[in-house]
């Protein structure tokens, strides 16, 4: 059924036109609505902080992984053969230059002590008696009592005699050596490992093969061995020319830091530069010295060894997060006269208070953007808000090694 069949043919089309007209107007009032409500927004720049970089003079320090070692380190063994009478440390302690450290059974010592004593005072009254002897024979010879054969029989019995004192002497040094060595002292201050042998144990001191009673290192001062690479030892070759790193003891100052600490709280020297370059790792040994007061710096730890490496100069300080990356290159967005964004390449350095400090490649009237970056493009115009730069508040005076050596 169709409209037709109730309309007739004009009416039933004056009623489709009207309705076809009715839909087109619909279609037009919703393709172009009104200009109140369906204009967009008008969308000026976007604001962004930006701040002037800090200027503050700045040296750079070189870091180098360093091993620290002991300024002396012995190997404590027996001198003499026995049975281990005592031990008279605790493991692991720090003991002074002359401390007991064991006792080897002084018993057979002292008896041979006391042997070779005797026969030295026997030499000695046997050498008396010779020394009268002769000289009877000398007044017996002037008289003619004796004949000069006589005479020369008693006076080598005298010279016998000396001997056997001066050899008797000898071996009593021997044996008071020997009874000695049964008491076997620290050579040096430092701390002992443990006992490796104990109480009651045969020892032997024999040489080479003499038994390894325990171990004695230095603690104070202590030493710093780094590697250096070729190309920072040429660096500080030229540096050392212009009189640039030495203090006012002729030395190279170096600080000292540990695995698990920023702060290098340990102030010494170079005291040592090898004679040659490796040429398996192109580096050049190198060594410091501490001082190690309190103890805490122990021989064979890693630390952080960190020493002068350029001249002062005036660096710029920015936050680190300002710093972009190009490919390769280290960018910092700035806005320029006009508003709008450009880049610089900068040349990264330290950490200082907190902010990295830009060697090259900023001005301190460069406005830096700090926020946003990530939609930053060059030539785009911004609304930059200024404030001032201030290093973090919970950042502690922290210096890095060079970024381009990392």
């Amino acid at each position: 059924m169709v409209v037709t069949d109730f309309l007739p043919w004009p009416k039933c089309k004056q009623v489709l036109t009207y309705f076809a007209g009715l839909f087109a107007l619909l279609l037009l009032s919703a393709c172009h609505p009104s200009g109140s409500q369906g204009a967009p927004p008008s969308m000026g720049p976007p604001p962004v902080t930006v701040a002037h970089p800090l200027a503050k003079e700045i040296v750079d320090y070189d870091e180098f992984t360093a091993r620290l070692s002991a300024v002396s380190s012995v190997d404590i063994r027996a001198r003499v053969n026995g049975y281990l009478a005592k031990v008279n440390f605790q493991d692991g302690a720090f003991v002074k230059k002359g401390d007991l450290l064991f006792v080897i059974d002084p018993r057979p010592y002292q008896a041979e002590l006391d042997r070779v004593q005797a026969e030295l005072d026997r030499a000695k009254t046997q050498l008396d008696l010779n020394e009268n002897d002769f000289k009877r024979a000398e007044s017996l010879f002037e008289s003619k009592a004796i004949s000069e054969e006589e005479l020369d029989t008693r006076s080598k019995n005298r010279a016998l005699a000396e001997g056997a004192v001066k050899s008797a002497q000898a071996n009593l040094e021997a044996a008071q050596l020997n009874l000695a060595y049964t008491n076997i002292l620290a050579p040096i201050d430092g701390r002992v490992s443990r006992a490796f042998v104990t109480e009651g144990n045969l020892v032997v001191g024999d040489g080479q093969n003499s038994t390894l009673l325990t171990t004695l290192v230095s603690v104070e001062p202590i030493y710093a061995y780094a590697d250096v690479d070729e190309a920072t030892v040429l660096k500080y070759q030229q540096l050392d020319r212009e009189g640039l790193r030495k203090n006012n003891n002729g030395q190279i100052p170096a600080d000292l830091a540990l695995g698990n600490s920023a702060d290098f709280a340990y102030h010494g020297y170079i005291d040592f530069i090898d004679n040659q370059i490796d040429s398996g790792t192109g580096t050049l040994h190198v060594r410091a010295i501490f001082h190690n007061p309190d103890r805490d710096l122990i021989p064979g730890e890693f630390a952080r060894l960190r020493v002068t490496g350029s001249i002062k100069y005036t660096g710029m300080l920015i936050p680190d997060f300002a710093i972009g990356t190009d490919q390769e290159k280290k960018i910092v967005y700035v806005v320029g006269p006009d508003k709008t964004i450009q880049t610089k390449q900068v040349e990264p350095g330290q950490i200082v208070d907190g902010l990295r400090v830009i060697r090259s490649g900023l001005d301190p009237t460069d406005l830096v953007v700090l926020d946003r970056l990530q939609i930053l493009r060059p030539g785009m115009p911004v609304d930059p808000k200024e404030q001032p730069l201030q290093p973090p508040t919970d950042a502690a005076p922290v210096t890095a090694s060079d970024p381009a050596r990392q």
